[in-house]
């Protein structure tokens, strides 16, 4: 089944069956089923969940140390470099995520039926990325690595009263790529919001920190996802309210580092 989004895409569904798989330098350093449609929801159909930029807006710039302005130019360098499927580095990264996924399963192919397991919308997981790039594999990766707790319960739907139609988890993940790029003003030369001014503070001091927001941010919108009782017609309304209560928290006056927002103890290694 496939969803239309509000500018007339469609994405990938993920009907529920069961509740679970069933499956034998400066910066300091649930067993699915998978329902394809059009893979417009990445690229033209990903923006309408986030915030958009005119270019009659008249925003200030938030002036950057130079430790910062090195930071921001080495995340921009990582957000610039696009999914490539004959990158032997890029291949690897993308079998890591998968042993990492599904540890007790060999993967038969860079491009196999499998994948659908993990919420991509083909076998190609390569034609999934172009919304998001490299840097949304390496941010599942993280995620995967760092807080497999939380990973894999997202990934298996394990917590709450969940939908019979769900979100792709991968899929989900490039879009909440997308959107944290869009939100932080990341592509821009200075930060054009208090928002994105306070996160590269947080990045001056941890370079994982886009990584890092990542995993909160998944971990929220899965939360708010639940709060809500959303199903797969929801998912714009709940990236908007994941995206809205991520800028109150960033704002928040006694916040001096990403672990001490609230949403960091959602999450669980």
């Amino acid at each position: 089944m496939s969803i239309m989004d509000d500018r007339g895409g469609s994405f990938v569904a993920v009907r529920r069956i069961s509740q679970g798989l069933d499956r034998g330098n400066t910066c300091h350093s649930t067993s699915a089923e998978v329902v394809a449609g059009s893979a417009a929801w990445l690229g033209r159909g990903l923006s309408c969940v986030c915030a958009q930029r005119r270019e009659s807006d008249a925003r200030p710039s938030f002036d950057l140390t130079p430790v910062q302005e090195e930071c921001l130019l080495r995340l921009q360098s990582r957000i610039d470099v696009p999914y490539d499927s004959l990158v032997p580095d890029h291949q690897e990264a993308l079998r890591a995520l998968w042993n990492a996924a599904f540890p007790e399963e060999e993967l038969r192919g860079l491009i196999s039926e499998q994948w659908k397991e993990m919420g991509w919308q083909g076998k190609d997981p390569s034609t999934d990325f172009r919304g998001g790039g490299f840097i949304s594999l390496e941010n599942l990766l993280f995620f995967a690595r760092n807080f497999p707790k939380s990973f894999q319960d997202l990934l298996r739907k394990q917590e709450g009263d969940r939908s019979v139609w769900e979100y792709p988890f991968a899929v989900a993940g490039v879009n909440i790529t997308f959107m944290l790029i869009q939100m932080l003003d990341l592509e821009a030369v200075k930060p054009r919001t208090l928002v994105g001014a306070t996160f590269l503070k947080f990045l001056a001091e941890n370079e994982s920190a886009f990584d890092l927001i990542y995993c909160i941010t998944f971990k929220l919108m899965d939360h708010q996802w639940l709060s809500m009782r959303a199903s797969y017609m929801d998912f714009n309304t709940v990236m908007k309210s994941t995206r809205r209560q991520l800028e109150k928290e960033l704002l928040f006056e006694d916040i001096t580092r990403l672990e001490d927002l609230p949403s960091y103890g959602l999450l669980s290694r």
